[in-house]
């Protein structure tokens, strides 16, 4: 019971914030945060903050997942990459969205978690791949949506943009050094892309590669 109080009290919060895309809050209200974040951080599962998890990673602030979500304006029948699978908790909101995702984690502990969490979803839309997420996923493309959850440096990754649908959208954070992190949205189109400006945000580095182990980068 506690728990329901503790999600009703975030929805109206995101609500307060600006997110009144109906999926997308309710994808948020059935997904058990707690389920993604570690025992020692449980009673802070539902505070609109991000919190540390393994590897050095981070489990994004619901509102930032809301928001990038809403941007990405899904539709069901949607094929959406995501690149930074984390613990999960980003690709459960997506895959109660769309037809498919296709998940990409550099750090093989993380995204075996994941999986695991999702199963007890019953969440089986998901494709789950521990890969260099700068490359994409060549074999699956072109995807309607992709979301970025780490932090490019100063571009999005020209692979990403390729494996576009014309038409299709692609949501990153940017870091642009002294100016900070920006989140990005990036329209595909005939003619080339379109990008706009969202708002500053602060994410773990988009880096090259799969990781050599399960400790943190750097």
């Amino acid at each position: 019971m506690q728990t329901d109080v503790r999600m009703i009290q975030l929805l109206m919060e995101l609500r307060r914030q600006g997110i009144t895309d109906t999926d997308v809050l309710s994808a948020m209200e059935t997904t058990p945060r707690e389920l993604f974040v570690p025992a020692v951080f449980q009673d802070r599962a539902y505070d609109n903050v991000a919190l540390p998890v393994d590897a050095g990673q981070t489990i994004s602030q619901p509102y930032v997942v809301a928001y990038m979500t809403a941007q990405l304006e899904l539709k069901s029948a949607h094929r959406v990459l995501e690149v930074g699978t984390g613990t999960g908790y980003q690709t459960a909101i997506l895959a109660k969205l769309v037809r498919r995702v296709y998940t990409i984690e550099r750090h093989a502990s993380l995204a075996e978690k994941a999986q695991e969490r999702l199963k007890k979803l019953k969440l089986f839309n998901v494709d789950f791949r521990v890969s260099d997420g700068m490359r994409g996923w060549p074999g699956q493309a072109p995807f309607d949506r992709i979301i970025v959850t780490a932090a490019a440096r100063e571009n999005p990754p020209q692979e990403l943009l390729n494996q576009l649908n014309i038409k299709g959208l692609i949501v990153i954070p940017i870091d642009r050094g002294v100016d900070g992190q920006v989140l990005v949205r990036i329209r595909r189109t005939a003619q080339g892309f379109q990008s706009t400006d969202l708002l500053p945000v602060k994410f773990v580095p988009l880096l090259e590669g799969v990781a050599k182990s399960d400790g943190a980068d750097g």
